[in-house]
């Protein structure tokens, strides 16, 4: 009994000590954000978030969803990337099919056909720009709905600061509680302290 006793104590103190260090820490990291980002966070935020960090589990959440971002972002390029790439294909043919086309074309209808390619190079533009602003409405969304996840998946866990927001002002301050945890841990994977 008594060594069950000394040893949550022992535990208790070790929990307090990773506290005070992480709190420590956190401060240290919280001076080389913007000075409005400082005064928003308070001692009570930095020392919900140092509780939050002493597991390591929080680390390995944010790890997480840092890969499934990074995944989801390289997926987006290379679908915008082969997006451009059949709209450079699809012009390419067309200036072929031009080309082509005036080579057999006879004088007196010259000017019909080239009235006839502008057009189609005039809807050709028009099809590419809709197809680009559609796709890059789709990464918008789907990476807005990425931070919604992020956003849920860490209140669910939770670390302080975090909860569903659209406001500008409190994504940038969750991006720089963010930053602070991954600065953290890469201090703590740097010097071996990590739980």
């Amino acid at each position: 009994m008594d060594t069950y006793c000394s040893r949550d104590q022992s535990d208790a103190a070790r929990q307090q000590e990773r506290h005070y260090y992480l709190l420590s820490e956190l401060q240290a990291l919280v001076k080389d954000l913007p000075s409005s980002f400082q005064q928003r966070l308070s001692y009570t935020t930095l020392s919900d978030l140092a509780q939050a960090l002493i597991d390591g589990t929080v680390y390995e959440i944010v790890q997480g969803l840092l890969d499934i971002q990074h995944l989801t972002e390289k997926n987006l390029y290379n679908q915008r990337q082969k997006l451009h790439s059949e709209h450079r294909a699809l012009k390419q043919d067309l200036v072929r099919k031009h080309k082509q086309a005036l080579q057999t074309c006879k004088s007196h209808n010259l000017a019909v056909m080239k009235t006839n390619q502008r057009a189609e190079n005039e809807a050709l533009d028009q099809r590419v720009k809709d197809e680009q602003r559609m796709m890059d409405e789709k990464i918008v969304a789907e990476m807005d709905q990425k931070v919604l996840d992020q956003q849920n998946t860490l209140e669910k866990a939770g670390v302080p600061g975090f909860y569903i927001t659209i406001n500008p002002q409190e994504v940038m301050m969750q991006m720089n509680l963010l930053e602070l945890v991954l600065k953290l841990q890469q201090k703590e994977t740097v010097s071996g302290s990590l739980p």
